[in-house]
């Protein structure tokens, strides 16, 4: 079946992978840069695709090269506040409803300079709150029309950070506690990290719907940080790692029965055998199936990131090779995601036109795919709240679906 691009931005959309500082405007970037005085290597947004932000890498360290600017530039609270805004703006002008916002707070945090995890975490929503206050204004939204904008934020905790240069916090961090192995100062930033996530949730309202952990996946398993996500699984906070990007399917297992995984970020490795290093696993692919069938029975959705996939695994070579098609065989509830709108080049609706133009995805298998991310989203309200915004969403997207005549 064939979905023209006006259709894909018409229904409503949501994305639960989507990382802020990797979502920046690029024209928003060169200011923010010249207004904090942050060096880039151009201040043309041509020169910036053709040097940083690329639509192909080589590698998985040259896609994470232009953090480095966009950490940088956020670390400014008059800027942060903008890429907030504007992120959430740039999602509703694409028919994106719901967003969860992911990022590792303790990147941009400078206590030295008052700029504590409390302070990012308002300036934050601060930028998020305007935009929806803004949409949920327009007359075809308050009069029922169209479904209202929502949104969550997820922190980030980090797999690995060094002694210097990864943030003032973390670099004072481990001057404070220089006596102490690597592993044990990231593990107690982490727990740091929780603990003020589920404090701001309960005693401010702050709409922190979520715990990540993210970084370097080979060397930081996420069994390391067992204790830091139970804590959150304690406290009722939501939880999705960033497992099977770059190692193998011993990786999700480990988000799944150490960390109380309620969603999985990317876990392509899941259908790749050949990632597969634990020597105890005597048969990588029946392990990796088994391990779906688990994942399917459990309906723990999966956020896909078909461009992201592309770029930091070269070796993948055509869309049509990705895993996201043995996902669909085992009957996966899979999301839909960006990742990073800046460094992938990408939108919501791209990656959905990218899906549906090269997997055979029928009208009902696509709406069970966008009802996905309105089910599966950790929503800040109550869960009848959830359920009633999720009908909303799927009754506007029959109304689409009428509209374009589809059956």
């Amino acid at each position: 079946m064939q979905y023209s691009p006006e259709f894909i931005k018409a229904i409503p959309k949501a994305d639960l992978h989507l990382h802020l500082d990797g979502s920046l405007r690029a024209s928003s970037l060169i200011d923010m840069a010249k207004r904090a005085d942050i060096e880039l290597p151009s201040y043309t947004e041509e020169g910036l695709f053709d040097l940083v932000f690329k639509s192909h890498y080589n590698n998985l360290g040259e896609y994470l090269n232009g953090f480095q600017y966009t950490c940088a530039a956020l670390r400014d609270l008059e800027n942060l506040e903008q890429a907030s805004y504007e992120l959430a703006v740039d999602n509703q002008n694409e028919g994106v409803n719901y967003i969860e916002v992911r990022f590792a707070p303790q990147l941009l945090m400078d206590p030295s300079k008052g700029v504590t995890f409390d302070t990012i975490m308002h300036v934050v929503n601060d930028g998020l709150l305007r935009a929806k206050k803004e949409y949920n204004n327009r007359d075809d939204v308050k009069n029922g029309d169209k479904p209202p904008f929502e949104y969550g934020i997820i922190n980030c905790a980090m797999r690995m950070f060094g002694k210097k240069g990864f943030s003032p916090y973390y670099t004072q961090m481990f001057q404070l506690m220089r006596d102490f192995e690597p592993m044990q100062v990231i593990k107690t930033a982490a727990m740091d990290l929780v603990r003020a996530s589920v404090r701001m949730r309960d005693e401010e309202g702050m709409p922190i719907v979520g715990l990540d952990i993210a970084g370097q996946e080979i060397g930081y398993p996420a069994g390391e940080f067992k204790e830091v996500y139970e804590y959150a699984h304690e406290n009722f906070l939501l939880k999705t790692v960033h497992a099977g990007e770059a190692y193998g399917a011993e990786s999700i297992f480990e988000a799944l029965t150490k960390c109380h995984a309620d969603r999985l970020g990317h876990g392509y490795s899941l259908f790749s055998p050949e990632m597969t290093e634990d020597p105890t696993i005597e048969d990588p692919k029946a392990y990796g199936e088994s391990l779906a069938s688990y994942i399917a029975d459990r309906r723990i959705a999966v956020e896909v990131c078909l461009t992201s996939n592309l770029q930091t695994n070269p070796d993948i070579g055509d869309i049509k090779n990705h895993n996201f098609q043995h996902m669909l065989d085992h009957r996966l509830a899979t999301i839909i995601c960006t990742d990073n709108r800046l460094v992938s080049r990408t939108t919501v609706s791209n990656e959905y036109q990218l899906a549906l133009d090269n997997f055979d995805i029928p009208l009902k298998r696509l709406k069970d795919m966008v009802a996905y991310g309105f089910k599966k989203n950790f929503f800040p309200g109550r869960y009848v709240e959830k359920r009633d915004y999720a009908k909303q969403n799927l009754a506007y997207f029959d109304k689409v679906v009428q509209q374009f005549g589809l059956k």
